[in-house]
């Protein structure tokens, strides 16, 4: 009975410093990865844009608070982008009506953020369960403009910010015949990673949501899917039938506030023309 009571004992000591470590690496700074995206149509004579892209903040648990967030921005400047790009779910949970208690603690960090072609965001599926009026507003305070099927051009790049994972060939067709008459070089944000299969296969498109499986065991893999079951959990640059999305892991965490397997992170992609052979 007493050498039960023991491994009961060391059992639970290993499992809560197994959720301590995953909490702690929730909270790590992000690893900052980098990657070079060719675009259709780049202006001639541009020079390449530099890009901050990160996505799934999920402020108002364990993991991300205003000081976290305060940290981050401060490595994204750090990074020194000509344009910020935020790829959804500002806020933790489901629960309807949170964002108005949760959302203001975005706007100071936010606001710090330095980009001279500006800060463009788009909504994600928790934005939308808990209040994206708040996050709007929030988002507005802190002087990023959030684009939900919207087109707009910053520089040479002309962004098509979408919002859910569906994309109604008619909507589509309408924001393309935007882009062209904007010019430029086109580039897809959003927060789902599934949409290149509405999209055409020369438009790129950033993307977050996944966080990468968040917690992913060795010999196992993910242990909970985020994604919906028809949705491959993407990570980093992927690339299917010809079209390339980069699939942010996201800042934060969704459900249980813990990493394992799956550390945060935040990409710096040069945009520009095609690189010549050699």
């Amino acid at each position: 009975m007493v050498l039960l009571r023991r491994i009961i004992g060391i059992g639970a000591l290993l499992a809560g410093l197994v959720v301590l470590a995953a909490l702690i690496e929730s909270r790590r700074d992000p690893v900052v990865r980098s990657a070079y995206m060719p675009l259709a149509d780049w202006p001639a004579g541009a020079p390449p844009v530099r890009v901050a892209l990160f996505s799934d903040i999920h402020i108002g648990n364990l993991s991300t608070d205003a000081a976290r967030l305060q940290r981050v921005v401060a490595i994204v400047n750090a990074q020194r982008p000509d344009l910020v790009l935020i790829a959804g779910d500002f806020i933790a949970g489901t629960t309807p009506g949170s964002a108005r208690r949760l959302a203001p603690a975005l706007v100071a960090p936010l606001r710090q953020l330095h980009a001279p072609l500006g800060v463009v965001a788009v909504p994600g599926n928790h934005d939308h369960a808990t209040g994206l009026a708040a996050v709007r507003a929030a988002l507005a305070a802190a002087h990023v403009e959030l684009l939900a099927y919207r087109v707009v051009r910053h520089g040479p790049v002309v962004l098509i910010g979408l919002d859910d994972g569906w994309l109604a060939p008619a909507r589509l067709s309408a924001m393309l015949a935007t882009v062209d008459r904007l010019g430029g070089a086109r580039l897809a944000l959003a927060h789902f990673p599934d949409m290149p299969a509405s999209l055409p296969p020369d438009l790129p498109l950033l993307a977050g949501h996944t966080h990468c499986g968040q917690i992913v065991l060795p010999g196992i893999g993910p242990v909970a899917h985020l994604v919906r079951p028809e949705m491959p959990l993407g990570c980093g640059v992927v690339r299917s039938g010809g079209h390339v999305t980069i699939i942010t892991a996201g800042i934060g965490t969704s459900g249980a506030p813990m990493r394992i397997g799956a550390p945060p992170d935040l990409w710096v992609i040069t945009l520009g023309p095609a690189r010549s052979p050699g």
